[in-house]
């Protein structure tokens, strides 16, 4: 049970990925990725897509050049990838669905809230713009950690911007990098994948949508812990 592997206690917040788990912006990333290889003269492909999904931009950028072998600075692609993602997310992003609901019930239920993204600050705030900043605690994006997923850091930095324990959290993720990064940090786990498979595992819940989720079955991932046994 998660409650003996995290320490129990209760959740006291939930912490959300961003892409492909709030917000439909894989299908917009397939796009740029595509745009940027063909203009470096490579081609790119669903199994591309596939190696970089939960990755960072830096994690990103370096494997496009080593697929299309092209000789660009990486700051320059990178540059690219932001441009191409910023047209995009300006005319709007779709939310997952179950994702306003499940925001909007968390919040009213007075737990705190974090979003906990490996895109940088400038695309965060684009989604926040249209999702709405006020309604998380905290935001931690790839551009304040030195580690990304499936490095623990940013999970463990957003617990510690809340003042809580990891292990008073629960992270919803839709990519084995998040789902490891959250594990290896000590939060408990809900997994919704999107583009690649999340395996079942001890201490690990997995949905197939946001929709299936609520306040009380958060909670009842952490049970309360048994009364002491009395002595005769």
């Amino acid at each position: 049970m998660i409650a003996n592997l995290y320490g129990g206690g209760g959740v006291e917040a939930v912490l959300f990925d961003m892409d492909g788990l709030l917000v439909d912006t894989e299908p917009l990333w397939y796009e740029v990725e595509t745009e940027v290889v063909e203009r470096l003269g490579g081609t790119w492909g669903r199994a591309h897509q596939e190696r970089l999904v939960g990755g960072s931009m830096r994690s990103t950028v370096a494997y496009i050049l080593e697929v299309t072998g092209a000789d660009v600075p990486p700051e320059t692609v990178a540059g690219w990838m932001l441009e191409g993602m910023r047209s995009r997310l300006a005319r709007g992003v779709e939310l997952m669905p179950g994702a306003d609901e499940l925001l909007t019930e968390v919040r009213d239920a007075g737990l705190r809230t974090g979003l906990v993204t490996s895109s940088g600050r400038v695309l965060a705030d684009a989604v926040l713009g249209t999702i709405g900043a006020g309604r998380f605690d905290v935001v931690v994006t790839g551009d304040d950690v030195a580690r990304h997923k499936p490095d623990p850091e940013p999970y463990l930095r957003a617990a510690r911007l809340l003042g809580l324990p990891p292990g008073r959290c629960v992270a919803l993720e839709d990519s084995p990098n998040g789902v490891a990064a959250a594990t290896a940090a000590g939060c408990a786990v809900v997994a919704v994948p999107s583009v690649l498979p999340v395996e079942e595992a001890p201490g690990r819940l997995v949905v197939g949508s946001l929709k299936e989720l609520s306040v009380e079955r958060l909670r009842a991932l952490f049970p309360d812990p048994e009364p002491p046994s009395r002595i005769p």
